[in-house]
């Protein structure tokens, strides 16, 4: 199966700023999450699930400060497969004219395929891709 990088980026604004002018922490978490989603739904576009959601958040390592106006690039991909399970990679490059290009975020994530039930009710997939 062709496993590409997939890639969500977020303009840093005003209001992602913390008290010592660079990016709070959890914006940086939930942006990641959407690019680990994005990788996952697309991983998962050939089969009946209607998508998947975040099981687990792993060895999150904040690298790079990240400054007001740097542009957040996100690259994820898919390194693992289970039956249900999606595990996927990403690294979170922040670049601007000013603090050029810089790796300032890595995260591993956790999905689980979900498809709902007779009942209208969201349970586990088994998707049962494999890399």
């Amino acid at each position: 199966m062709e496993n590409p990088i997939t890639k969500y980026s977020e303009l840093v604004q005003h209001q992602h700023i913390n008290t010592v002018d660079t990016l709070f922490g959890g914006y940086m978490l939930a942006w990641l999450d959407l690019a680990a989603g994005k990788a996952s739904n697309r991983f998962l576009k050939d089969t009946e699930a209607w998508g998947a959601v975040t099981r687990a958040m792993d060895s999150v390592e904040f690298k790079e400060p990240v400054f007001l106006g740097d542009w957040v690039n996100c690259e994820a991909i898919v390194y693992e497969a289970g039956k249900s399970s999606i595990k996927i990679s990403v690294k979170a490059y922040a670049e601007s004219k000013l603090h050029g290009k810089r790796l300032a975020c890595t995260a591993n994530f956790t999905f689980v395929a979900v498809i709902k039930n007779e009942n209208d009710e969201f349970v586990k997939y088994d998707h049962n891709i494999s890399i």
